[in-house]
């Protein structure tokens, strides 16, 4: 992700090293670049916490984490006073593979290892600033609109996590979108999980400092999963409520319309009711659901919230996780419920799911030629072609024809014993 913006009112780097031997290949490498090597400074984590609180940000921040007693914990000092945008290399002494990727997953941009090599310390500085001259993700596509897709679950468990992260990681890889993944569920949301990342303080730092956010926000909090996919999510304590009014929410969608291609949104069903606004942006909503009486429930009046609220958004009815065999009701009963059809029918493979779950990684990537792997792809293609469009395109992803959705809608009539309150349709033609 490289985000717009001007970097010509910062420093173009400071760093704050321990010790002299260090210091003085970080001075020869920040030489080599043009920069002047008086801003480098001896120190360590806790002088450049000090330093940040009372001065701007420089564009790169070198910090050497060797007096630190435990880096991960200490680097969040860090966060709390250095300016979005600016990107962070640690330094340290500590050759641990989980001390890396949990330095990666806060926020770091990289985490080099004493002692230092001149070329590889000149390398790193020029790897950094490329990120500040490259050109914007997604600038060479502009013919390209953006597409946004929330992704809802009529019910808990029906996998609508599961299809929001191997959606996502479908736009990535075989279509070569940059993709931003968001996982609202603050407390219990499981997209870093299922990708094998940390979740990392991004999102709760947005809830927290809605003003914060622009461009420069998005780069440093988002967490990478490959090179055009990245996830902004969350473990919140449980014993800290969800306190916002949803304005964070609006502007990290508006800033990944900017920063990205398309943008996934796994909602939970709970946020369109505290947050309706969510929906403002989007273009698709992918209805995950079972069948079954209670979900045939639920997803009448999920559809039914969106005609009044958000009729702009295309619905895209998919059933996750079906068993024909075992079903609580057949699929032209629940059809016929919510008097629409069903776009895509996922089946269960829970062989595949565990698999999936044991390698870290989304259900299709892990196995591409399993039947759900196979129909998620079908459905990422619909949602991903709707780019293509103009945007004043309609670009529908249904087979069907939509109809007018709960005007006439019998849910007694899939209760064995129970009579029906409205004639068959057949019939009610006929005469």
């Amino acid at each position: 992700m490289n985000a717009p913006w001007n970097s010509a009112s910062r420093a173009p780097v400071s760093a704050y090293i321990c010790d002299t031997a260090a210091l003085d290949t970080v001075r020869s490498a920040v030489a080599e670049m043009g920069w002047s090597p008086e801003l480098c400074h001896k120190g360590g984590l806790r002088d450049a916490v000090q330093a940040l609180a009372v001065s701007a940000s420089p564009n790169i921040l070198l910090v050497d984490l060797s007096e630190c007693g435990d880096p991960l914990n200490d680097i969040n000092s860090l966060a709390e006073v250095c300016e979005p945008g600016t990107v962070v290399i640690a330094i340290g002494q500590i050759n641990d593979v989980r001390l890396y990727r949990g330095l990666l997953a806060s926020g770091m941009h990289d985490y080099m290892l004493k002692p230092l090599a001149l070329k590889t310390m000149y390398e790193a500085l020029q790897e950094a600033q490329e990120i500040f001259t490259a050109p914007k993700a997604g600038e060479g596509n502009t013919g390209r609109r953006h597409i946004s897709t929330a992704i809802i679950g009529t019910r808990g468990g029906v996998g609508a996590s599961t299809l929001a992260t191997s959606l996502a990681w479908e736009f990535s890889e075989q279509h070569k979108l940059t993709t931003a993944l968001l996982d609202l569920d603050i407390h219990f949301g499981v997209g870093a999980l299922t990708l094998d990342l940390e979740p990392g303080r991004g999102l709760t730092d947005a809830i927290e400092n809605p003003s914060r956010i622009d461009g420069l926000f998005i780069e440093r909090a988002m967490i990478r999963a490959n090179a055009k996919l990245a996830i902004l999510s969350a473990e919140a304590p449980m014993n800290a409520p969800l306190l916002t009014d949803g304005a964070a929410f609006v502007q990290l969608t508006e800033e990944f319309r900017q920063a990205f291609e398309l943008t996934v949104i796994d909602l939970p069903r709970n946020m369109l009711i505290n947050f309706p606004h969510l929906l403002n942006d989007v273009n698709v909503a992918v209805i995950a659901t079972e069948i079954t009486l209670a979900a045939a429930r639920d997803t009448i009046r999920i559809l039914s919230w969106m005609k009044t609220h958000a009729p702009h958004v295309e619905p895209v009815i998919v059933a996750n996780k079906s068993q024909p065999a075992v079903a609580e009701i057949s699929r032209s009963d629940f059809e016929a419920s919510i008097e629409t059809k069903i776009d895509f029918v996922v089946p269960l493979d829970a062989k595949a799911a565990s698999n999936a779950a044991k390698l870290g990684r989304v259900l299709t990537h892990a196995t591409p030629s399993s039947k759900a792997s196979v129909v998620i792809r079908e459905l990422g293609s619909r949602i991903a072609a709707l780019g293509d469009d103009s945007v004043d395109g309609a670009g529908s992803v249904s087979n069907t024809q939509k109809k007018s959705l709960l005007e006439s809608l019998d849910l007694k009539s899939l209760i064995p014993g129970a009579k029906s309150s409205s004639k068959p349709k057949e019939k009610a033609a006929a005469r």
